[in-house]
């Protein structure tokens, strides 16, 4: 920029931001506000403890596996991982509610990066009846799930099936299971995680005997 250019812009106002600064002022992506009832519990959102080390992003393609004819997440992309400031006493304490972690250690932009990992097309229209995946916490969140990408994956299909029988809503039905008999003192909250995080069909025939949907 010349210094007439310079002098006339600073006289109209205008503030000029030059290449070296530009770096500097580069817009983070959007992240979720923590509810003001969230102070309370005193929760670091962003604190992850992965299931496994891996790293991100993956260096070649993630390939789902299946157990039980249910696609799992691939293990050495998307292992699980566990908040660890998420203790039972959070979980079960009155007013705590999954916003308080849900956008906070990744934004929503950020996640959408797991399809690409799994060579996955988002579908155009994914909501409602029309849905077919989900951008699943392998760990739910009120399993005391962390937000990080190590914890999240693209869960889709089946296409055609009724939408209860999609993937991502029979999964659902096994984290409300897990956390039901979690809080009930039944089962463990580190036996759940790792089980949910390991092989979460393993737990489909309980919670459909039980009636949790």
């Amino acid at each position: 920029m010349n210094r007439l250019a310079y002098l006339l812009g600073a006289s109209l106002g205008i503030v000029f931001i030059l290449p070296a600064q530009a770096a500097d002022l580069a817009i983070p992506p959007l992240r979720a506000a923590v509810p003001s009832q969230c102070a309370q519990f005193h929760i670091d959102p962003e604190a992850s403890s992965p299931m496994r080390s891996v790293t991100l992003p993956p260096t070649g393609t993630c390939q789902p596996i299946m157990k039980n004819g249910l696609p799992l997440p691939d293990p050495s992309c998307s292992p699980g991982a566990v908040n660890p400031t998420l203790t039972l006493k959070v979980l079960s304490a009155k007013g705590f509610t999954t916003k308080c972690v849900r956008d906070l250690a990744s934004s929503a932009a950020e996640k959408q990066k797991t399809y690409v990992w799994y060579k996955i097309k988002k579908p155009l229209h994914n909501s409602g009846s029309t849905q077919v995946c989900e951008l699943d916490h392998i760990i739910s969140l009120e399993l005391g799930g962390a937000d990080t990408l190590e914890n999240l994956w693209p869960q889709c299909g089946p296409n055609k099936a009724a939408l209860n029988k999609r993937f991502f809503k029979q999964k659902d039905a096994v984290e409300n299971f897990l956390a039901r008999e979690v809080k009930a003192g039944r089962m463990d909250l580190a036996t759940a995680q790792r089980g949910i995080s390991e092989n979460w069909t393993q737990f489909l025939a309980a919670a459909r005997k039980a009636g949790v949907k």
